[in-house]
């Protein structure tokens, strides 16, 4: 019999990405959204404290406007991320209402985390949601983010943005839910022998050279930055999986101590 997890889990940040939310043609993947509603809905319902981190305002504005390939553009990316949150939005209150779950909007630039005083109010407010029984939906402020010289804003993927987020709030448990089913010994895409690692309890140059690859045409994330988010994570002794997001109620088997994906926990 396969051991179970020790987690703690009363405070969460789940983080989904473009390809759990969207299929490959750019539309709604809106069986896994509703999934995913129901089961965060289901998390706060047993008195858990949930963050969602939400990528997706890109591709959804790709998909919603008939667009194939992600501009290299940054005024059309966020152009078309205007588009696209607005819509990912609508359909994340129509479903999570179902369920009678509340949801509140909270986009963030770098700057806005990096200035004490900003820090503090972002904290108050995903602290008072949180009180509320409120899931906060995250996602970085694309329409405004930029990245040049002295004016730092951009977060650089939502991967990191997640564990920002989770160390920022103190959360017990940061989830990752990607096209992969966790992190392999190599590329499982180029070779059929690559093997999934269970547990990682220390992330050095090695761990990093046997991550390489782009992620998906929609996305902007890669296995390298879900590997610095795990580091946040480790480096602040807080605990992350990487698994899944095909099924997102996955992480109620997660929270139950089952065995997959990848933990990255440092050893007690």
């Amino acid at each position: 019999m396969v051991e179970k997890r020790q987690l703690k889990s009363a405070r969460i940040v789940v983080k989904v990405g473009t390809s759990t939310l969207t299929h490959t043609n750019g539309k709604l993947n809106l069986k896994a959204i509703d999934q995913l509603c129901y089961t965060l809905s289901g998390l706060v319902n047993e008195g858990k404290e949930v963050i969602l981190v939400s990528s997706g305002a890109i591709g959804v504005g790709l998909g919603l406007l008939g667009i194939d390939e992600r501009p290299s553009s940054i005024p059309q990316q966020q152009a078309i991320a205007a588009v696209g949150q607005t819509q990912l939005m609508t359909v994340y209150q129509r479903r999570f209402a179902v369920y009678g779950q509340k949801i509140g909007q909270i986009l963030l630039t770098h700057d806005v985390v990096d200035y004490p005083t900003s820090h503090q109010n972002v904290l108050n407010t995903f602290e008072n949601l949180l009180r509320l029984n409120i899931i906060p939906v995250v996602n970085e402020n694309d329409t405004v983010a930029v990245d040049e010289l002295d004016h730092h804003t951009k977060f650089g993927d939502n991967d990191q943005l997640s564990a920002i987020v989770a160390t920022m709030t103190d959360a017990d448990l940061l989830i990752m839910l990607s096209d992969i089913k966790g992190f392999f010994d190599k590329n499982p895409r180029k070779f059929n022998d690559a093997v999934l690692i269970p547990s990682i309890n220390r992330i050095d140059e090695e761990t990093f050279e046997k991550a390489g690859g782009q992620g998906t045409k929609l996305g902007t994330g890669g296995m390298v930055t879900k590997l610095k988010a795990a580091q946040k994570m480790l480096q602040a002794n807080k605990s992350m999986i990487l698994a899944s997001g095909e099924n997102p109620s996955i992480i109620f088997k997660l929270l139950q101590g089952d065995p997959l994906g990848t933990l990255f926990q440092i050893q007690k």
